[in-house]
């Protein structure tokens, strides 16, 4: 499906890896030029070789910490003039409220909360002015299936998902589209990674990882490109009439318990 995005250019924070990358990767298969921010610059200059093999696209990296204002202006900076937006960096620590302290708590959301509004804040400004862009913020079901264990990143989601729907309701009086994309367990590096933890402290072997998939819809997680896919239509034309609404993408998870 050709969804006219050819010659468009993309932002997308947390590029190098997991759902940034293969992002890029579907943007790079639409003709859009990418450019990638992120704190690795090894990742980044792998993730960059990478898109490149997909499509004869312009990709440029940034090698950033977006906690940091001073990273932020850097990237406003370097990337002036975007169509899209994909906030995508961050990742909040797991834990019950003893669990994760003030620092930690204010360092998860520096990255993601008070990243992704202060990314918004630049970018929603230079696509206003020209009437034209689209912003998608990548959260996570934490923010609809409220979780005592994950409290700093649920509070941070569900602090995310108002943000896009406050911007977004109003944003075509500008020009301009707000969306936000709430993935379920998506098969990333991050997630094994957990995954090892939790079968450690759970099952006394970190090998055991895959059998929580079971727990799963479809006995799995969700892959990247099934992210990536949706991430890229919505900023297409053809979805040029959704703004202020997340997408949902889990397997109906959000909804698969009952009241009994």
């Amino acid at each position: 499906m050709d969804l006219k995005l050819a010659g468009r250019t993309a932002l997308i924070t947390g590029g190098s890896k997991g759902i940034g990358l293969a992002t890029a990767k579907w943007f790079a298969a639409e003709g859009v030029d990418v450019a990638l921010v992120a704190r690795s610059g090894d990742d980044l200059a792998k993730a960059a070789d990478v898109v490149r093999a997909i499509a004869p696209v312009n990709v440029t990296t940034l090698t950033a910490d977006l906690s940091q204002a001073s990273a932020r202006d850097k990237v406003a900076a370097q990337f002036p003039d975007v169509d899209v937006l994909v906030n995508n960096a961050g990742a909040v620590p797991s834990g019950a409220l003893a669990a994760v302290d003030e620092a930690m708590w204010r360092a998860a959301w520096d990255l993601k909360v008070f990243g992704y509004i202060a990314m918004a804040r630049t970018y929603f400004a230079r696509m206003q002015a020209r009437r034209r862009g689209v912003i998608v913020n990548i959260i996570g079901i934490g923010g609809e299936r409220l979780d005592f264990n994950y409290i700093a990143g649920s509070t941070g989601n569900a602090a995310l998902m108002a943000f896009t729907r406050a911007l977004g309701g109003r944003s075509p009086d500008f020009g301009v589209r707000v969306v936000g994309v709430n993935p379920g367990p998506v098969a990333t590096e991050r997630f094994e990674w957990l995954g090892r933890q939790r079968a450690a402290a759970e099952l006394g072997d970190p090998e055991r990882w895959t059998e929580k998939f079971k727990h799963l819809p479809w006995g799995r997680p969700a892959s990247s490109d099934e992210i990536a896919a949706a991430v890229v239509f919505l900023a297409s034309d053809l979805s040029s009439y959704t703004s202020g609404t997340i997408l949902t993408i889990d397997g109906g998870m959000v909804h698969r318990g009952g009241l009994l």
